[in-house]
């Protein structure tokens, strides 16, 4: 064998052995990721209902149960979002391996103990605004339906924003429950109350600019605080 044969030989077995060991990695992931899903999986089939396939509201609960957490727990809806689960109360099997895979998660241990780490990525402001509005559409339960009743809007306003905007969400829930000139509210309504949170001085108001784009709602929020505040200086 002249020197080029056997340093083209030799070439051709390098490479072989690289692809051989590529191959083997690649099995190896493969295999893996099978298995995760068959966890992800068998752990659907645990929460599902028999005869819909689906996840329903009492296969959320017992969910909420084995994690120890509340069925209105905040974190319930993050991990919907994080699923983007489409039906208020239902997973489907799709969503629930979209969330877990996303989560990296294919235990109910695991994901209760990445539970926090989710809320951290939610209230990420790049994230919050997409969560914000995903809250009001997954509460939107029936066909074109695009309002949310008052009631229902106070419960979620409290759920979403609450801990993070206490004093603006009681003031703004008292009010819209003494008010009655509004029986629902709109996508933007909902939307322009946490721009309200986020860049108006409260609650001296002092920067809210009835000039600018602002809802007639949250107009009449305002001139319900100042009255408020006149007759209790």
């Amino acid at each position: 064998m002249t020197r080029a044969s056997k340093r083209k030989s030799d070439h051709q077995n390098s490479a072989s052995v690289k692809n051989a060991r590529m191959d083997s990695v690649r099995s190896a992931s493969s295999k893996a990721a099978t298995k995760v899903q068959e966890r992800i999986d068998e752990l659907y089939i645990k929460y599902a209902n028999k005869l819909s396939g689906m996840i329903d509201p009492e296969g959320i609960e017992a969910l909420c149960s084995d994690l120890e957490v509340d069925y209105t727990d905040v974190r319930i809806l993050m991990l919907a979002w994080k699923m983007n689960a489409q039906k208020q109360g239902y997973f489907t099997q799709d969503e629930w391996r979209r969330g877990l895979k996303a989560l990296r998660v294919d235990t109910v241990n695991k994901l209760k103990k990445t539970l926090p780490e989710l809320e951290k990525e939610v209230l990420k402001s790049e994230n919050f605004e997409d969560f914000h509005k995903y809250a009001f559409r997954y509460c939107l339960t029936e066909e074109k339906q695009k309002c949310l009743d008052i009631e229902s809007a106070c419960i979620l306003i409290e759920l979403v924003l609450g801990f993070q905007y206490q004093a603006q969400v009681n003031s703004f829930i008292t009010f819209l429950k003494t008010q009655s000139d509004y029986k629902v509210m709109n996508m933007d309504q909902w939307t322009n109350f946490l721009r309200f949170c986020q860049e108006i001085s409260f609650p001296d108001l002092q920067n809210y600019d009835t000039c600018e784009a602002w809802p007639l709602l949250l107009d009449n929020f305002v001139d319900w605080m100042k009255q408020k505040s006149k007759c209790n200086p």
